[in-house]
């Protein structure tokens, strides 16, 4: 599914690495779940959306497991009564990094899944997460960090999958009060500053929340800036290496370049420039 602008660079904008390192898996190496209450048809189409082949490994995530670590995180009629959402994780070469690609999902965005699924020690593989209807999606992540035990044969420890999944969802419930947009661009925004000057306080802590809000032009309530203190301090709690997300970011700005000045990027300028242009011409109008 192609990808507008706005989502390429906040995907890569929000690419940082854990300090845990998990078994090494083989390049091409390819593991589907699927979710438990799919149809048999659906099952076919899902596979099919996914190219399943005879040899791939294929695993099923239950509506149980969802709530085992959404149920005190969401609402229960979000987090609803079936396993749907679907999803492959393909492992690409070391240094690859990872892609997110996304489709009938309608809560969990792109850049959610790739924040989160960075936090749990998933990394250089690419991600397809599918539903044969639209969906929130929440039962994706789940399956994606079992598949990832299964497939590196280790156990992602049970508090940094409590912590990825309340990323996602603090990142989705921001965004449904300030656009999902907005929300995963202030993340990015206080990861870099975490990065770049790690603070010790909640105090300093609060003050990178804030002037990050202010860069991003929003306005956050008291509420919502304590709940992302209490997510960046579990965070913190994870021993996260913060000095890598500086290199990460750095590399990013040389594919966001590349983005720029390719045909899409182009594209997406050149539309950009005639919005302000038709813009100002209405404007104008207004008083002549």
């Amino acid at each position: 599914m192609k990808k507008s602008f706005i989502t390429n660079l906040l995907v890569l904008l929000l690419i940082f690495s854990p300090s845990y390192v998990f078994a090494d898996v083989a390049e091409g190496d390819v593991i589907i779940t699927l979710g438990e209450n799919l149809s048999k048809e659906q099952e076919k189409q899902i596979l099919k959306k996914l190219d399943a082949t005879d040899n791939t490994e294929i695993i099923t995530v239950s509506n149980a497991e969802e709530r085992k670590y959404l149920g005190d995180l969401i609402p229960k009629a979000q987090l609803g009564t079936r396993a749907i959402s679907s999803s492959s994780i393909t492992y690409m070469a070391t240094g690859t990094g990872l892609d997110v690609e996304t489709e009938n999902i309608n809560w969990v965005t792109d850049e959610m899944y790739l924040n989160a699924l960075i936090t749990a020690g998933v990394k250089d593989a690419k991600i397809k997460v599918v539903a044969p209807f639209q969906v929130s999606g929440t039962a994706a992540l789940t399956g994606l960090m079992k598949a990832y035990e299964i497939s590196s044969n280790e156990v992602i420890p049970e508090e940094v999958k409590q912590v990825a999944n309340q990323e996602m969802v603090e990142t989705a419930k921001l965004g449904d009060k300030i656009g999902s947009e907005n929300a995963a661009a202030l993340i990015a925004k206080i990861k870099e500053k975490v990065a770049d000057n790690a603070p010790e306080t909640d105090a300093q802590l609060r003050a990178i929340i804030e002037q990050a809000a202010s860069e991003v032009g929003i306005t956050l309530t008291e509420n919502q800036i304590q709940s992302l203190i209490d997510l960046f301090n579990k965070m913190k709690e994870l021993n996260i290496d913060w000095n890598q997300v500086g290199d990460q970011l750095d590399k990013a700005k040389e594919k966001i370049s590349k983005f720029l000045h390719s045909e899409e990027g182009k594209g997406f300028l050149s539309k950009l420039k005639d919005f302000f242009i038709s813009l100002f011409e209405a404007i104008k109008s207004l008083f002549s």
